[in-house]
């Protein structure tokens, strides 16, 4: 049986923020990073294997900011020995049987042209609705009720990478209600996260079941 999934939230209070400096969407994704061992060697880094860690960004206000931790392995209890505070339990299997879920998502809608073969973001509440809809039924393990589908706040960061490189990503908020098609694609995209820009907070399925009983 496969170790079981954690949940976490790690809670940084003002002073944790400043102290982090967390000022982009890079510095966040380091400290995410950070309360993770990573359990990956140069080989299947080269190789771009996921880090089995998803993260989505909650915002915050004057007393601190709020982060959603979803990873394979357990998180530290805090930064550095000394900032934020960390809860996590287990996810049970049954969190993932039920056939129908209330879901909200940050994801990056992209396309790639065929021509060039170059990512391009889509644009557009409507479109990027479209590309949602499209990817949930071929790729993703379930089918969306497009009439409860919303796009909310569409939006473009610019950030330097570790490296300094320029990073720029196209975000889109969504939210709405799903029905499962595919068990075993679900529950990998539970696991695995959604779409591109996953180590930048993007992909995590934020879900609640809407039925009591398991989807036969």
């Amino acid at each position: 049986m496969n170790a079981p999934l954690i949940a976490s939230v790690l809670h940084l209070d003002r002073r944790a923020v400043q102290a982090l400096r967390i000022t982009d969407p890079y510095s966040l994704h380091r400290v995410v990073y950070s309360l993770y061992a990573d359990v990956r060697d140069a080989a299947e880094k080269s190789a771009s294997q996921a880090s089995g860690i998803l993260y989505a960004d909650q915002g915050g206000d004057f007393r601190g900011r709020r982060i959603l931790l979803l990873a394979n392995r357990e998180p530290a209890a805090c930064l550095d020995g000394e900032y934020g505070e960390v809860r996590s339990r287990p996810i049970p299997d049954s969190f993932l049987d039920h056939g129908q879920y209330r879901f909200k998502v940050l994801v990056n809608p992209t396309r790639r042209d065929n021509a060039s073969g170059r990512l391009l973001p889509v644009k557009g509440r409507e479109a990027v609705g479209q590309w949602f809809c499209e990817r949930a039924e071929t790729s993703w393990g379930f089918r969306v009720d497009a009439g409860r589908l919303q796009v909310e706040r569409i939006e473009v960061l610019r950030f330097a990478d570790k490296q300094r490189h320029p990073v720029t990503i196209a975000q889109a908020h969504v939210q709405g209600q799903l029905v499962v098609t595919d068990r075993d694609r679900f529950r990998l995209s539970f696991s695995q996260g959604i779409g591109r820009a996953r180590a930048f907070g993007c992909g995590l399925l934020q879900i609640v079941p809407l039925i009591d009983h398991p989807f036969a």
